[in-house]
């Protein structure tokens, strides 16, 4: 019953658009490449979609090349609605497919496969100050993971809260080319499908990002580069670095 309630609670808060396709989490490595493509359309005067696709590699045993292993692939569908000039909600659906590189006692490379369907949802407020925009945000995400055989994997559940604060500086008057810093931090709960348990809702990492937005005046499209820094862990936290590179196409129809 307590857990019922809890799911409860979850779900009310599942209530922005971000500027740019953020890299998702690779979990440990030294340095991840993240590229990204995406269409921004317009369906009224208070409705968007955003669909885009993206694909992720990292690198492997210090090496320090992002380009050494397939990391994820993601397809991303979200519709956010403007409620007025300060708010915005958003719901999605995302499918991921994910590698994880591990090493067996004979130095044989182990590549394991997990297939992840998430519903998130987000509320955002957007505080505009001359050139500066404030956007602190709420996400809840669902998340449901399997393995390359759509068997259950280890950990077949997870419910994360996310709370990021991103700030824009528009470089000119146009609203052109942007600056764009963001910080977020992520607390969980999971569920074990072998003990049948749930985990302590904690937290789990931070998101630290830096992008230059360019949204060129002929093209219908948004150009993004940037990095991003995860902080993994709590007592012994370990840095993951991101180099991340996204194209998102404006009103093709």
């Amino acid at each position: 019953m307590k857990e019922l309630k809890y799911i409860v609670f979850l779900l009310v808060l599942s209530l922005n658009v971000n500027a740019q396709l953020s890299p998702p989490g690779l979990g440990k490595a030294d340095v991840v490449q993240w590229s990204a493509l995406g269409v921004r359309q317009d369906i009224n005067d208070k409705w968007q979609s955003m669909t885009y696709t993206g694909w992720g590699s990292k690198s492997v045993d210090g090496k320090y090349n992002p380009l050494s292993k397939n990391a994820i692939w993601v397809l991303n569908q979200e519709f956010y609605k403007k409620i007025n000039k300060n708010w915005k909600y958003s719901f999605a659906l995302s499918y991921r497919r994910q590698n994880e590189y591990d090493t067996n006692d004979f130095g044989e490379e182990i590549k394991e496969v997990t297939q992840e369907f998430r519903v998130y949802g987000r509320i955002n407020y957007e505080l505009k100050l001359d050139k500066w925009k404030i956007s602190p945000t709420l996400r809840q995400d669902i998340r449901r993971f399997y393995t390359k055989d759509f068997k259950n994997s280890e950990e077949d559940w997870q419910f994360r809260s996310r709370f990021k604060l991103q700030v824009t500086y528009n470089l000119d008057e146009d609203e052109r080319h942007k600056l764009i810093g963001g910080a977020e931090s992520l607390f969980a709960t999971a569920h074990d499908s072998k003990d049948d348990e749930w985990s302590d809702f904690k937290y789990k990492e931070s998101r630290f990002t830096f992008y230059y937005s360019y949204s060129p005046q002929n093209i219908p499209a948004q150009f993004n580069i940037g990095y991003m820094n995860n902080l993994i862990g709590d007592s012994h936290p370990y840095g993951v670095n991101y180099v991340a590179f996204d194209i998102i196409l404006t009103n093709l129809f």
